[in-house]
Order: C-alpha cells, then structure tokens, then sequence
C-alpha cells in the first residue's frame, strides 16, 4: 500500500532557518522537496569527493580480496585515511606508469648489451661518434658490404628478424645509411632495471599506505555518509524560497500520518516558525513511501525496476507479486532447477546478513513455484518423469504441451482481467463509479465472450455465443463500451470516441494476450535444451568406465550450466516485461519518480 502523507508549507525566519534544519535533520521524518536544486561549485566539488569514495571502496573490496593482502594499521580517522589513500593513489598510479615505461626502455636496450653512456661521452669529445641502427636482417647482409665502404659499420646483435649494428663516424657527418636510426642509448638495461628496482620498494611502500588506508575503510564509508549529510544540507537549504528582501524562507516538506504528531510537537517549539499543513492534490509532486506485508515486500525489488506509484493510486506491488512468482516458475519450469534456486536463496538466507534478506527470500518463492512447475509437468534437470517406471502411474497427470500453451494464455487473460478490475476500483475511488463503467463494459465483453466459447464444451449449453443470455451480455458490455465511455459528454461525441477506443482496445488486448505465449515458449525451450544436454552427456561419453562417468559429468555440468544461465535470464526478465507492460497498462498504472527520503543523518558517529 501506499503510506498516506501530510503536506507542510513552513515559514520561518532566516536567522533561525539553520537551526531549524539542524533539528529537523535530528528529527529524521520528514522529506523536504528539493525540485529544482542546482549544484553550486562547492556542491560539484562536494559530489566529486563522494564518486571518489565510492571508487575507493569499489578499490578496497578487490585489494582485500587477494590472497597475499595484509592490512595495516588503521588511521585515527576516516578523514585522515581518505586523505592519505587519495596520496597513495596518486603515487602508485605514477610510480606504475614509469615502472611501466622503465620496462619497456630496458627491453629496447636489451639488444645493446653492456656499455659505458660515459665512455661512448668521451669518445665524441675526442672525435668518434657512434651513430644507432636497426634494420631487417636480409637488408643489412645485402648492404653492410657497401655501407663499409665509406663507414666503420660493428654488428650489435640480431634479434627476431632485426640486425642491430653502429656506425662509427666523425662528429656531424651524414650518414647515408638506409636503415632506421635509433636515439642514442643514455643508458644500459641494467641501469634501467637498477632504477626500476628502486621504483618498486617506493611503490611498496606506498602499497602498505594502501592497506592502511583499507583497514580503515569502514571509517572512510563512515567520512563518506558525513559528506552525503552535508551536501543533503546544503541541498535542502538551497531549496528555500526567499521572501519578504530576504528575511523570510519558504519552504515544503511531506511527512507520513502516523509520524505527523511527532513532527508537530517538534514545530512547536519554534516560535518564529508558522506552518500549514494540507492533504496532498494531484497537482502536487508527493512522495512515495510504500508498506507492504512480508511477502509482498519481496517483490519492491522488482517494482523499482520499472517506477513506484503516483500518489493517490494503487500499490500494485500485492497484486503483481503472486504472478510474477508464478510466471518465473512457468518459464524456468524444471524442479531440479527450482530446487538449486531455494538452495541458492536460504545461503543468501545465511551468508548475506540483512543486505541479501530481500534478494534470498524472492530467490526462495520463485524457485519454489519453479519446483512446482517441474512436478506439474513432470521435469527433473531435464529428465521427463512420465519416462520412468517409478512415475509411471502419473503420466495422464503431467502438464502436455498443448495444455501448458493453453494455460498461459489463461494465465494472461486472469491478470488482464485482474487488472481491469483493479482500474475500475481506482478510477472509481478517484474519480467516481460512472468513469469506471467503460471498463466493466469490456470485462462484460470479455468474461461472457469467453464463457459462451467454452461452456458448451462443458456440457453447459444454455449460454453459447448464440444464446439470448450471451446476447444480452454483449449488448450491455458494448453499450457501456461505447456509449459511457466519457460521462457528461455529448451521446455522439461518447459515440464517436468509444468506437475510436474500441478499435485500439481490440488490437491491444490480442496483442496482449498472445504476449503471454512467451511464457510457454521459454519453459519448452529450456525443456528441450535440458533433454539435449542430457543425451549428449549420455552419447558422448566414451565405454570406459571411470572415464565415461567423469566425462558426462563434465558435459552435464556445463550444459545444465549454461542453460540455467539463459533460462534464469529468461524467466526473470520476461515475467517482468509481462507486468510492466501489459498488466500494468490494463490495470492503470501511473508513475512517480519521488520516493519518500526524509531528512535526516545517515549515521551517529561522524568521522
């Protein structure tokens, strides 16, 4: 459901619209609307340190995962370590790249060998320069003869395909050599790995700045919460509007019913403070807070993918849920598959802690309705029980094709309908009960249209679609479609615009309910993939017999692997674009993009 709300438009003076925001960030219950706010420079830079807080933990959470990591010695505070990780950072981040680049000179002087830089110095102050060559080893043996005629030419090295040589010449000549000229080496590969060697116990030392600074991360999420504080401050302080040249701050806030008392008892120690308080109107932008039962709760998760209701509608979140649950059980629809999915939720259950309790419970309903899919239709990780003499005499009692094909398109006209009903009691409690009668018209049209078709094959003739009963049915149903459709409006008008709304509602609903075949399209897909996979685990695997027996469990592993991947994809997106689109679309649904965030300090202790 959606949590009722109160509105408040606070007047206050400016000498005490700091502290009255202080105390009402004490206070914690009410949301401040902030629509409009823009970030001033302090507030980007402000926004910057929290992203790069953000990446620091993202950095922390790999650095401690390795194996050879040893924390060091936390920091006083979180400050003080965010300070010095940003130090450590910019450092290895340098050290890294001329490391890096250190590496990468050395293996270009590898082919020189061993030399003096000062030597090679002395000799040009004497009259003897040597000049740096590379070219293929083809060209320098086609060439070097000629070169020699008119140069001292000493082959260096040869490597990959390259002859490295240097010509030895006298100071500021033109060396006609047609090959490629390499700067003069400054130093030796050693020296380079010397000076590397160097780099690396600087950058250990920075590294164990690191690891203190990951010790400390607990306080640096701390720091991090006190900045999301203060630039919350800043934001809602920035939001009241002036009055009166500046003396005077309007402002708007929502709180939730069964808080308001409290907040009233807080304005009331304000004595240059008048408030007024509203009921939320269409036109305003309310915040949403929602509170649902346990089970529905589970399914928020899914909700917030797509939008959280407009104020004053429906929580849809109750209603959703049972089908969304049974709609993944549909398209995963393997009870050994459903089983891995309740193992997997009551670890989640175990090891996550509070974070993974919403995830581990909806993982733990949807794999049990999977589970309850595969006895329904008879699969176990791909083995079809109908097959096995144990399960024999329950064979006539296993889902077949057709009927899982004829039960999603019974499952998709069930929640159109549902959905349907749930508009008409919204409309009605918005708007009225005679808004609401176009609706009931195309539910009339609908359920007596579907009864007429297959009562008869029950055995029950009084109503077919050429009965006088099913007739008169349609008659109201089309009546209410096309002539109430928007009351108070001229009957012609109604006329005109039912018929228009007819055609799309028709062309609509088809498209709706045979949307609902993917249901049944992924479950035998993944079925069928599930029964390759076991006869090829069964066909590949060689007559010896350990090895037989590793191998198709190897083929099983991986096969069921992957198609419990795609399968699981499938089962958890497809149900979702079922409700977000045709179920929500039938049931009315209009969004909000506001969530209900009161004001209020995110943790006790500051860092």
């Amino acid at each position: 459901m959606i949590v009722p709300m109160i509105k408040y438009d606070f007047v206050l003076h400016y000498g005490c619209y700091e502290n009255f925001l202080e105390q009402l960030q004490e206070l914690g219950l009410v949301d401040i609307t902030t629509t409009g706010w823009e970030p001033s420079e302090d507030d980007r830079r402000l926004l910057a340190q929290i992203e790069q807080h953000r990446q620091a933990a993202n950095r922390f959470k790999d650095l401690t995962a390795r194996k050879d990591f040893t924390p060091g010695e936390p920091f006083a505070s979180g400050k003080e370590a965010f300070v010095h990780y940003q130090e450590a950072v910019r450092e290895i981040e340098s050290l890294t790249a001329r490391i890096a680049r250190l590496h990468k000179e050395a293996d270009e002087l590898a082919v020189w060998g061993e030399f003096s830089p000062e030597k090679i110095a002395r000799l040009e102050e004497s009259g003897v320069e040597l000049r740096f060559f590379s070219t293929y080893d083809k060209d320098f043996d086609n060439h070097v003869a000629t070169w020699r005629e008119q140069y001292i030419i000493e082959r260096i090295a040869s490597e990959e395909g390259f002859t490295y040589f240097v010509a030895i010449v006298s100071p500021d000549t033109d060396v006609a050599i047609n090959a490629q000229e390499l700067r003069k080496p400054d130093a030796t590969r050693n020296d380079k790995l010397r000076e590397i060697a160097s780099l690396e116990a600087e950058l250990e030392k920075w590294n164990r700045q690191l690891a203190r600074c990951a010790a400390s991360q607990e306080a640096i999420a701390a720091h991090e919460k006190s900045l999301r504080e203060r630039l919350q401050f800043r934001q809602v302080h920035d939001s009241g509007k002036s009055a009166a040249d500046g003396s005077l701050v309007l402002l708007e806030g929502w709180a939730t019913c069964e808080t308001a008392d409290k907040v009233d008892a807080m304005l009331e120690e304000f004595s240059d403070l008048i408030y007024l308080k509203s009921d939320p109107t269409p036109d305003d932008d309310t915040p949403i807070l929602l509170k649902n039962n346990r089970f529905a709760r589970l399914f928020e998760l899914i909700g917030r993918f797509y939008s959280l209701p407009k104020y004053g509608t429906m929580d849809l979140t109750p209603y959703f849920g049972p089908f969304y649950m049974i709609f993944f059980g549909f398209c995963l629809g393997d009870g050994g598959y459903g089983l891995l999915f309740v193992l997997a939720g009551l670890l989640m259950r175990w090891k996550g802690g509070m974070k993974l309790r919403q995830t581990a419970g909806l993982t733990i309903w949807c794999g049990a309705a999977t589970v309850l899919f595969g006895l329904l239709t008879g699969s176990f990780f791909g083995v079809q029980l109908a097959g096995l003499p144990l399960f024999s005499q329950f064979r006539d009692y296993f889902l077949s094709s057709e009927k899982l094909f004829n039960l999603s398109i019974a499952l998709g006209l069930i929640q159109i309908l549902f959905g349907m009903a749930l508009k008409t009691a919204v409309t009605t409690r918005l708007f009225g009960f005679r808004y609401a009668l176009s609706t009931i018209g195309w539910m009339i049209v609908i359920v007596s249209t579907i009864a007429a078709m297959f009562l008869p094959d029950l055995g029950l003739t009084g109503f077919s679609m050429s009965s006088i009963g099913y007739l008169i049915c349609l008659g109201i149903g089309l009546f209410m479609m096309l002539f109430l459709n928007s009351p108070g409006k001229n009957p012609l008008a109604n006329f005109g615009a039912g018929l228009w709304n007819t055609y799309n509602d028709v062309t609509g609903l088809m498209s709706d309910v045979l949307s609902y075949i993917r249901l049944f399209a992924i479950g035998l897909s993944g079925s069928v993939l599930a029964l390759v996979f076991n006869d090829l685990a069964l066909g590949l695997s060689p007559d010896i017999p350990v090895v037989g027996v590793i191998v198709t469990i190897i083929i099983l592993l991986i096969g069921h692997g992957i198609n419990l991947f795609m399968s699981s994809l499938g089962s958890f997106v497809h149900p979702m674009r079922l409700t977000f689109v045709e179920f929500y679309k039938n049931a009315g649904f209009e969004e909000s993009q506001r969530p209900f965030t009161p004001f209020k300090h995110d943790t006790k202790n500051q860092a």
